[in-house]
C-alpha cells in the first residue's frame, strides 16, 4: 500500500508531461497573436477598424472612442481594455456598459481556439460572444440610470515612441506570460490529479450538483465550472482539455459548459479589475450570469426539439 507522500509524488509525476504539452500548445497560440495585436496597435490599424464601428456604438449609448476599447478587448484581454479606458474621457455609465461587453468578449482569438479544442464550434462560440455582448449592452443601456456617477479622468496616452520600444515592451510581457502560463497550468494539472487521487472531485460534484442543475449543466461539469470562474477560460483550459481528452465529461456536457463559460467566466478576477476603477459590481456580474443561464437552457430546448421536428 502506498504512503501519502508516494501518492502525492505519483500525482506530480503524472501531471508534468501533460502540463508541458498543454503549456507549449497554449504558448504557440498566445505569443504570435499577442505580437500581431501589438503591431496592429502600433501601426494604428485597430484604431482605423474601430472607427468603422462608431455608428454601431452610438446605437447603444456609447461614443465612437468606445469602439477602440472593445476591439482591444476582443483581440487581447481585460487588462489591455482597461489601459485604453484610462486614456479616454468616458463617464461611469459608459464605462459600465463597455465593461460588460468586454467581460463577455475578450481575448477571442485565443479563447475561441481553446473552446474549439474542447469540441465546440469555433464560429459558434465567436458569434455567441459577440452577439451577447451587444445584446447585454442594449439591455444595460435601457436599465442604467441616466447619471450613474462622475466621469473617469483619462490618465495617460497610448502608444510607443518607436517600434523598438513596442517590441521591448512585448518581450517583457511575453516573458511574464510564459512564466505565468507554465506555473498555472502545471499547478492546475497537479491539483487535478490530487483531487482525483483523494476522491475530492466526486465530493465537489455532489456539493455543486444543485447549482449545476440551476445553470443547466451536468454535475460532471462542477469542477471545470469552478476552475473557469476562478482562473478564467484561457488559464483554466488545461483542465477542461484534459477532461475532454480523457472522456471524463461527455461532448454534449462539455459543449453546454462552453456555452455558459463563453459568456460568464473569471467571475472573480475580471470583475474586480473593473470594480477597482469604480464600476458597480452588480451591473457587470448578474447580467452575465443571467445571460449564460438563458443561453444554456435555450440550447437544451433546441436540442430537445430537433428530434420532434425530424419525426414530424
Amino acid at each position: 500500500m502506498q504512503t501519502l507522500s508516494q501518492r502525492i509524488a505519483g500525482c506530480i509525476r503524472a501531471a508534468l508531461p501533460k502540463a508541458l504539452k498543454l503549456v507549449l500548445w497554449l504558448l504557440k497560440i498566445m505569443l504570435p497573436i499577442s505580437l500581431a495585436v501589438s503591431l496592429l496597435h502600433h501601426w494604428g490599424v485597430i484604431a482605423s477598424v474601430a472607427g468603422v464601428l462608431t455608428p454601431a456604438f452610438a446605437l447603444i449609448g456609447l461614443p465612437g472612442e468606445a469602439a477602440v476599447v472593445f476591439i482591444t478587448s476582443i483581440l487581447v484581454n481585460i487588462y489591455a481594455a482597461i489601459a485604453v479606458i484610462a486614456t479616454l474621457p468616458l463617464d461611469l455609465r459608459e464605462v459600465t456598459i463597455l465593461a460588460l461587453m468586454c467581460l463577455i468578449s475578450h481575448n477571442l482569438p485565443v479563447e475561441t481556439l481553446i473552446q474549439k479544442k474542447t469540441r465546440s464550434s469555433a464560429l459558434g462560440m465567436l458569434a455567441l460572444r459577440l452577439t451577447t455582448s451587444f445584446v447585454a449592452a442594449v439591455a444595460l443601456d435601457a436599465l442604467l440610470p441616466a447619471q450613474l456617477g462622475a466621469g473617469l479622468a483619462a490618465k495617460h496616452g497610448m502608444g510607443f515612441a518607436n517600434l523598438g520600444q513596442m517590441l521591448l515592451d512585448w518581450l517583457a510581457g511575453a516573458a511574464w506570460l510564459v512564466l505565468k502560463i507554465t506555473l498555472i497550468v502545471t499547478g492546475l494539472m497537479i491539483l487535478q490529479n490530487l483531487l482525483k487521487e483523494f476522491n475530492i472531485i466526486k465530493m465537489l460534484s455532489r456539493l455543486f450538483a444543485p447549482l449545476m442543475r440551476l445553470l443547466g449543466l451536468s454535475r460532471e461539469s462542477s469542477f471545470l465550472w469552478l476552475v473557469a470562474q476562478i482562473l478564467g477560460l484561457a488559464y483554466g483550459s488545461a483542465i477542461m482539455i484534459d477532461a475532454v481528452e480523457r472522456n471524463e465529461i461527455s461532448a454534449a456536457d462539455a459543449n453546454r459548459l462552453n456555452y455558459h463559460i463563453a459568456i460568464n467566466h473569471s467571475l472573480l478576477e475580471d470583475t474586480l479589475l473593473f470594480v477597482a476603477i469604480g464600476v458597480p459590481a452588480v451591473w457587470i456580474t448578474f447580467p452575465r450570469i443571467a445571460l449564460a443561464i438563458i443561453v444554456v437552457w435555450g440550447v437544451r430546448a433546441v436540442v430537445r426539439l430537433r428530434p420532434a421536428k425530424a419525426g414530424g
